[in-house]
């Protein structure tokens, strides 16, 4: 075919000669006959003959050509008429529409990037020898990924108004397996080690085989090459790979020849150039001394580690480079740590840009990075977590562009995507422990801009009334030192039938007001003072518990409570966080002067371990304490803790996990004075939606108990669960759903696999 198009030119210039056989002659004049898309002036623009000159064959001959060559034209004719050169042309069909069908492992806009560089584009003239590229360059993208067997056939269907649309029908067929990998040249490690750093097993994860796929196969021979010279086999080389399919390109056999080499050992390690670091900063970063194996995964974090420690002190375009000398007889390397630190950067300005609501001094208190100071990445990254951890963002991002002209000045921009921080809410919801919700709530995280906490709350359920009203200033001083106040009322009717809880009720008010000191970046400190008065009310079946505290204390108590609170904040963001950790220390206690005197502490920690970008393990474990203090003889029975439910141990029922002493006479949960929670999750997105930033899954297990006063602390009696949650940030609160599995539930355990809440905050 090939050979058919190379002479299919030639020929069609012979056969043109006649129309250009003529005595040579000078041009008065050009006209153009036959042109429907393509532009006046880029013919002339290509042809090689102007008004004036002398046409010969031979420049008509090159006339032509040189048209041809353009790729517009299927056919070109000169003729003359007197004085007059008429050029004759029909122009090649246009790409009106490509179109894509069969495809589902590659997406259409992907395949047509791959078209698009060997130049088959909507709206192009057709260039019919690129038609035979096209299932060439389709197959070689199915090739990469163990598709083998992919047909592609290509269809061109004429339009009108000289247009053509091209159909791309693509039978995909199905993935090549993995047959066989096996590993020549291996002394020092046994295959089975080496295909344990591989992605391409024998074995698939349920015992099936695993698609090839090439980009997998590099990345594969990548992390071997690294294997082994991260334990000292520096002249580890691949030497060769075959991959060999089966006649029906079904299956793949993988072969990969490797040479080990020998393995070297550190003779010394020195650090050389303009160092900058004093030696007690500098140590900890080398993580390679004389006498270990070399290794270039160590030597690479010690590179990266001196290289972020200049750049927190400004200088932030550092080369260290690793200079290896190799002593091939006593297989040895002395390895030297070249430093240039280069200019130190200063910071110019900082500028903020996004925040139409949230005013700029509220942005920039949050900013650690000082203009006029040397640029520090440290600062500059606490400074977007901290942002990132306000909850006023969607988004949080910063540049550091270089000031022109000055090569040792930088800005740093951060830009923020505001989320709407008030709400307005009325509505109806739902929770498993409280039954039907009617809630009106007004709160504004971010009043007027300041960053300051405004909210009004009057929420009615068949549990609990509660009305409120709270403020909270983050930055009552400059410093940040925090200041606020909350005032409500809020009664508890733990009526007959209504919970899983003994029957009473109480009615409170009272108020408090808090300070907050902040220690560090992320240690904070808290305290609080304030008076509640409580009224206890029994029902037709209370706990005789509960009669025997009203009895020796009454029913109607004043109390005055001081609070203390540590809390360490690490996380990347408030909400979905998926990195750092957040530990609270809380410690409250009834004070003497009022009519009751105890103390509660609770400890809860979280920390979140990264997977991969998207998956993130999380632990929790909630402890909380309750006791008697001065002449008061029992723990209040309204506060108590529970567990069980989905804010505690999924799977077995709202607050009724605990042992007998945590029951009434008529087996329901009182509570009791010691809780153990604990929480394991793999936090994942949701698998079903693209970038759905509004909701995340996981798989958990929780475990948990309750302990009354008088019973000894038995971690044994905990109770386990398993399952799948969701949780759906939605403008009325996060909406939470749970399907679980109880473990280990024992006879008289209430268990309840489907539980969600809808309408509570997040």
């Amino acid at each position: 075919m090939k050979i058919l198009r190379n002479l299919f030119f030639p020929i069609l210039l012979f056969a043109a000669a006649p129309a250009f056989a003529f005595q040579p002659f000078t041009v008065r004049d050009i006209r153009l006959e036959g042109l429907q898309r393509v532009q006046l002036g880029t013919v002339f623009s290509y042809l090689p003959i102007k008004v004036g000159d002398t046409v010969d064959e031979a420049l008509a001959q090159q006339a032509i050509h040189a048209l041809y060559r353009t790729g517009f034209f299927k056919d070109v004719r000169l003729d003359r008429d007197g004085d007059v050169l008429t050029v004759f042309v029909a122009e090649r069909p246009a790409i009106a529409k490509i179109t894509f069908t069969g495809n589902s492992a590659i997406p259409g806009e992907q395949l047509q990037e791959v078209l698009n560089q060997i130049g088959l584009v909507e709206g192009r003239i057709l260039d019919r020898s690129i038609l035979d590229k096209i299932g060439q360059e389709l197959r070689r993208q199915y090739f990469s990924l163990g598709k083998y067997a992919v047909l592609v056939e290509t269809t061109v269907k004429p339009l009108v108004r000289n247009r053509v649309e091209i159909n791309i029908s693509i039978a995909e067929g199905e993935d090549a397996e993995i047959r066989a990998v096996r590993i020549v040249g291996n002394h020092a490690f046994s295959e089975d080690v080496l295909l344990g750093q591989m992605q391409l097993p024998d074995v698939g994860f349920f015992g099936g085989r695993e698609s090839y796929s090439r980009q997998v196969l590099a990345a594969d021979l990548e992390a071997l090459k690294s294997y082994y010279q991260n334990r000292g086999y520096i002249n580890f080389s691949i030497e060769s790979t075959q991959v060999a399919l089966t006649p029906d390109k079904q299956d793949v056999y993988v072969t990969i020849n490797i040479k080990e080499g020998e393995q070297y050992t550190l003779a010394s390690v020195n650090v050389a150039g303009e160092v900058l670091l004093d030696e007690s900063e500098l140590t900890p970063l080398v993580r390679l001394k004389a006498g270990d194996v070399f290794s270039r995964q160590r030597a690479l974090d010690t590179s990266k580690a001196i290289s972020d420690r200049l750049a927190e002190q400004g200088y932030a375009f550092a080369n260290v480079n690793i200079i290896p000398d190799v002593d091939e007889d006593s297989r040895t390397v002395a390895l030297t740590i070249f430093v240039e630190p280069g200019r130190r950067v200063y910071v110019r300005r900082v500028n903020i840009s996004g925040n139409g609501k949230t005013r700029d001094e509220v942005v920039r208190r949050e900013i650690r990075q000082m203009e006029g100071s040397w640029l520090s990445t440290r600062l500059v990254a606490d400074s977007r977590t901290r942002l990132d951890r306000l909850g006023f963002f969607e988004q949080v991002s910063v540049e550091t562009p270089a000031v022109p002209g000055s090569p040792d000045m930088v800005d740093v921009n951060f830009t923020v995507s505001e989320r709407p921080t008030g709400t307005l809410n009325a509505g109806l919801g739902y929770s498993d422990s409280q039954g039907a919700l009617i809630n009106f709530s007004v709160s504004q995280e971010n009043f007027l801009g300041t960053g300051k906490r405004v909210a009004i709350e009057l929420n009615n359920s068949q549990v609990t009334r509660t009305y409120s009203f709270s403020y909270n200033n983050p930055y009552y001083t400059e410093s940040g030192i925090s200041r606020g106040f909350r005032i409500y009322s809020r009664t508890i009717d733990l009526g007959e039938d209504i919970t899983n809880i003994t029957n009473y009720s109480t009615n409170t008010y009272g108020a408090s007001i808090n300070w907050g000191i902040p220690l560090s970046e992320t240690n904070r400190l808290s305290f609080g003072a304030g008076f509640e008065n409580t009224e206890l009310l029994t029902g037709t079946n209370t706990a005789q518990q509960i009669l025997d505290f009203i009895a020796a204390n009454g029913n109607i108590y004043d109390t005055y409570k001081l609070t203390a609170t540590w809390r360490r904040d690490t996380r990347n963001r408030a909400i979905f966080a998926d990195r750092g950790s957040r530990t609270t220390l809380s410690f409250s206690v009834a004070v003497p002067g009022g009519d009751l005197e105890y103390y509660t502490a609770i400890a809860r920690h979280t920390q979140y371990f990264p997977i991969t970008e998207n998956n993130t393990l999380m632990f929790n474990i909630d402890l909380g304490r309750g006791d008697v203090l001065g002449d008061t003889t029992t723990f209040p029975p309204f506060e108590n803790f529970f567990a069980g439910g989905s804010r505690t141990v999924r799977g077995y029922d709202t607050s009724t996990l605990g042992g007998p002493n945590t029951r009434d006479a008529f087996g329901n949960p009182i509570g009791g004075t010691t809780r153990v929670v604990t929480n394991l999750e793999w936090l994942f997105p949701n698998p079903f939606v693209e970038k759905a930033s509004s909701m995340r899954f996981s798989l958990f297990v929780d475990g948990g108990w309750v302990y009354a006063e008088q019973d000894e602390i038995d971690l044994g009696e905990l109770r386990y669960s398993a399952g799948v949650s969701a949780i759906w940030l939605t403008p009325i609160g996060a909406m939470r759903f749970s399907l679980a599995t109880p473990l280990n539930d024992e006879p008289g355990d209430r268990t309840q696999s489907f539980q969600f809440t809808l309408g509570s905050p997040f």
